[in-house]
């Protein structure tokens, strides 16, 4: 793993399983319907619950966090360097945004990042976790968690060390990825954070375009 070729293998093997859209999938196989031209049009397991009900969305929030799992774990297993492994969790998040198998259209990331980033620093995500529950409940906008947690995710990773939780200083390219990833997440969410600055943006419960 220590030659390019291998790291270059490794990244595009993350992305085209990050490109395995599963809410697409589930919603085409249980309504005949592409997810994207209905609800919020966003290809992630919010619209597939408004779309299909609580199950196909549990199973779709599940599967896009494993994929986002499995590619850093099958990295680690392959003992990839830190930059690689970064590198391979990034890759898998810009696959579900981006997924060649679907016409480059998917969703914003949120729970393949959560998969990526748990196999990452899984204490920092716990954390993390909480602070979203923490946001969603108190203000009832799911768009707003996603964002203060991916933003705040790296920060997590550090603080965790330096407060002695965890014994051993997060690895430098690893809290990079998780910035990188973070800022991805952030811009998928632009609309959704125009509207909460207007106070437009819908509520859980409510009907709204763009939401995550």
């Amino acid at each position: 793993m220590g030659s390019s070729v291998p790291s270059i293998l490794s990244v595009l093997l993350a992305y085209l399983l990050g490109s395995l859209s599963f809410s697409y999938l589930i919603v085409r196989a249980l309504k005949g319907i592409d997810i994207r031209t209905v609800g919020s049009g966003n290809a992630g397991a919010t619209n597939v619950l408004r779309v299909a009900g609580k199950l196909p969305a549990l199973a779709a929030l599940l599967l896009d966090a494993g994929k986002g799992l499995a590619a850093v774990l099958i990295a680690r297993a392959l003992e990839a360097p830190p930059m690689v492994i970064a590198l391979v969790g990034l890759g898998a998040v810009l696959g579900h945004m981006y997924p060649v198998f679907f016409g480059f259209r998917g969703g914003k990331g949120v729970a393949t990042a959560a998969g990526t980033l748990g196999s990452l620093a899984p204490l920092a995500t716990v954390i993390a976790a909480g602070l979203f529950l923490i946001v969603v409940v108190t203000t009832r906008f799911v768009s707003l968690g996603s964002i203060v947690v991916a933003l705040a995710h790296p920060m997590l990773m550090v603080l965790v060390w330096r407060l002695g939780i965890a014994e051993q200083a997060p690895d430098g390219w690893l809290v990079v990825g998780s910035a990188a990833i973070g800022l991805l997440i952030a811009v998928k969410h632009h609309e959704n954070f125009a509207r909460l600055l207007a106070g437009t943006e819908k509520k859980i419960g409510q009907r709204a375009r763009g939401e995550e």
